[in-house]
C-alpha cells in the first residue's frame, strides 16, 4: 500500500505540485482529551479564561460544529489517523494496558500522507492505540514494534495508554525511557501478589480517591486500571506531564524548523486523573478538572511561543480539536461536579464522553493560519475524520481509492475560502461496542440506540444507565440540545435517514 501511494504521487508530481507549492504549510494538530464544547472562554465560558486557545480562536477559524467522529478516545485517533470510521474495524475500542496496536501497519495514515509530501512527522503525547503485533501487545522491555514509527511517524514521544491505566512510562522511538534492565518492567490484568498495593488495599494512602474502577495499581499516591511493577526508574509524576509534552514538541520543531513537518500534539489534558502541575492547582477555583483547561491552554501557549521564537508562525496551519465531549465524574473523586459552579463543559448540547447525543462529539475546533485564514466563525459541518483527505488535497498528495474511506476534503473550509461547504452528512459513535450511533445529516439528528439503555457517562450527572427508544429524530436547528423527539412528527424523514445510515454502516465506505 506504501508503495502504491508512493508511486501514485510521484506520477503526478509534476502536474500537482506548482499549484500547491504556495500553500504547503507546516501543520500541528493539538487534540485536547475529553474537553467540551463549552470549556473554553472562546466557546462562552465564563468562569475562567483560556487566552492562549482564545487567540488562535480570534485570529483564525472556530467552528461552531466541529466534530470529533467517535465519544471515546481511542477510535477517534484511530478515524484521525486512518481516514476511516472505527466502526469499521473491530477491536478498536477504548484499547487496554496491554493492548496491540488497532491501526493495521499496512494502512494508509494521515502521517503517511504527511511522509509523502515530503513531511517530517511526529507524536508527541498521548496515544493510546496500542503497541505491538495482534496477539502479543507491547514488548515493554525490548523492542517494541508496530508502532507510530510502523505508520508514518518518523518520531514519537508517548504516554502508551492513557494515564488512568498503567503503566505510567515514556515509550520513545520504540524503547521505555530510562528502564533499568535490572528492574524489569511487567503489565497485567491481574494482581500479581496478594500483598501487591492497590486502590483498594491501601485506599487509606491515596493522594486522589477512585469513585468506581480505577483501584488497581498505585503509583504517585494514584489507583489505576490494571497492574504493573517494576520499572521504577522509568515512571513520570502525573504533575509533569504537561511540562514533559511542551519540551519535546520545542525539541522537534527546533531541530525539523528547515523542511516541512506534520505534529500530532496529543494532550492529555484534561482526561483522569486530572493531577495538573502545582502552578495550576487551584487556579481556576472549579476544582481540578478546570485547572488541567488552564493547564492546556498553557500548553498551547508554550507551543506558539516555540513556533514564533523560530520564525515558523506564518508557515504552520494549527488545528486544535478533541478527541471526544466532556465527563465530570470518570473514576474519580476530584470534586468537579461539586466544584464546577456555573460552568457547563458541554456547553448547550446534551450528553457527553460516551454518548452519541451532541455533546459526546461536538467539540471546539480552531483552525489558524497567521496571514492566510481569515478571522471568523464557521457553522460548516468537519470533523477530525477529514484531516486526513484536506491535508492531501493541501499538499497535492493523491489518495488511493481503498484509503481513508470515509475521510472528505474539507481544506477549503478549514481555511476559510469564501463559498466552501463542509460535510453533508457525519455519522456518530460512542466507543463502539455498543451499536448506539448519531447521524447527523443537514439540520437533521437521528440517534439509534442498538440496547435499551444508552449507558453514558453523561456531562452533568455520574454513571447512569438511561432509558432510550431504538430511535430518535431531532431538529438541531430548532432543538440543538436534543430534547424532544419528532420521529413520530416526522416519519419519512426518519426512515430515510434510517436507510441512509444503515447503507454507509454496510457498504464499507462512504468516500
Amino acid at each position: 500500500m506504501r508503495f502504491l501511494l508512493v508511486a501514485a504521487f510521484c506520477s503526478s508530481l509534476l502536474c500537482a505540485l506548482p499549484t500547491v507549492a504556495a500553500e504547503k504549510p507546516n501543520v500541528v494538530v493539538i487534540m485536547a482529551d475529553d474537553l467540551g464544547y463549552g470549556d473554553l472562554s472562546a466557546y462562552g465560558a465564563t468562569a475562567f479564561q483560556t487566552p492562549h486557545i482564545d487567540r488562535l480562536a480570534a485570529g483564525g477559524r472556530r467552528f461552531t460544529s466541529g466534530y470529533s467522529t467517535a465519544s471515546t478516545c481511542t477510535p477517534t485517533r484511530y478515524s484521525f489517523l486512518t481516514g476511516s470510521y472505527a466502526f469499521r474495524r473491530k477491536g478498536t475500542g477504548i484499547a487496554p494496558p496491554n493492548g496491540h496496536l488497532v491501526v493495521p501497519p499496512d494502512a494508509v495514515t494521515v502521517a503517511d500522507l504527511a511522509r509523502t509530501a515530503g513531511y517530517r512527522t511526529a507524536v508527541i503525547g498521548k496515544w493510546h492505540l496500542g503497541l505491538g503485533a495482534e496477539g502479543k501487545g507491547p514488548d515493554w522491555n525490548g523492542s517494541i514494534a508496530p508502532g507510530p514509527r510502523e505508520i508514518g511517524f518518523d518520531y514519537n514521544f508517548l504516554l502508551p495508554t492513557t494515564n488512568d491505566r498503567v503503566p505510567q512510562v515514556f515509550v520513545e522511538g520504540d524503547r521505555v525511557v530510562g528502564l533499568d534492565p535490572r528492574d524489569p518492567l511487567w503489565v497485567g490484568d491481574r494482581i500479581p501478589s496478594p500483598d501487591h498495593p492497590t486502590g483498594i488495599s491501601h485506599r487509606d494512602t491515596l493522594k486522589l480517591n477512585w469513585s468506581h474502577g480505577h483501584n488497581g495499581t498505585i503509583h504517585n499516591g494514584i489507583s489505576r486500571i490494571g497492574f504493573y511493577t517494576g520499572g521504577h526508574a522509568a515512571r513520570f509524576r502525573d504533575e509533569d506531564l504537561a511540562d514533559a509534552w511542551a519540551a519535546k514538541a520545542d525539541a522537534w520543531l527546533e531541530g525539523n524548523r528547515s523542511q516541512p513537518f506534520f505534529l500530532f500534539l496529543a494532550s492529555h489534558d484534561l482526561h483522569v486523573p486530572r493531577m495538573p502541575h502545582e502552578r495550576f492547582q487551584g487556579k481556576s477555583g472549579l476544582g481540578f478538572r478546570a485547572d488541567s483547561i488552564l493547564q492546556l491552554d498553557w500548553q498551547v501557549g508554550e507551543l506558539m511561543k516555540s513556533l514564533d521564537r523560530l520564525g515558523l508562525t506564518e508557515k504552520t496551519l494549527i488545528v486544535l480539536c478533541s478527541d471526544n465531549g466532556p465527563v465530570m465524574d470518570d473514576g474519580y473523586q476530584d470534586s468537579a461536579l461539586e466544584k464546577r459552579g456555573s460552568h457547563r463543559a458541554a456547553g448547550p448540547y446534551r450528553g457527553g464522553k460516551y454518548s452519541v447525543f451532541e455533546g459526546g462529539t461536538r467539540t471546539p475546533f480552531i483552525t489558524y493560519w497567521k496571514g492566510r485564514i481569515a478571522p471568523g466563525v464557521s457553522d460548516e459541518v468537519v470533523s477530525t475524520i477529514d484531516l486526513a483527505a484536506s491535508f492531501a488535497a493541501l499538499t497535492g498528495t493523491p489518495l488511493p481509492d481503498d484509503a481513508c474511506v470515509d475521510s472528505v476534503d474539507v481544506s477549503g473550509v478549514l481555511l476559510g475560502t469564501p463559498g466552501a461547504r463542509g460535510r453533508k452528512e457525519l455519522v456518530q459513535q460512542d466507543n463502539g461496542g455498543s451499536g448506539n450511533f448519531g447521524f447527523r445529516a443537514g439540520s437533521w439528528k437521528l440517534v439509534r440506540s442498538d440496547s435499551r439503555f444508552a449507558h453514558n457517562l453523561v456531562v452533568e450527572e455520574r454513571l447512569a444507565r438511561t432509558p432510550v427508544p431504538p430511535y430518535q429524530l431531532f431538529d438541531l436547528s430548532q432543538d440543538p440540545y436534543e430534547s424532544t423527539d419528532v420521529l413520530a412528527r416526522h416519519p419519512e424523514k426518519g426512515e430515510e435517514l434510517k436507510a441512509r445510515l444503515a447503507a454507509i454502516i454496510a457498504a464499507g465506505r462512504s468516500r
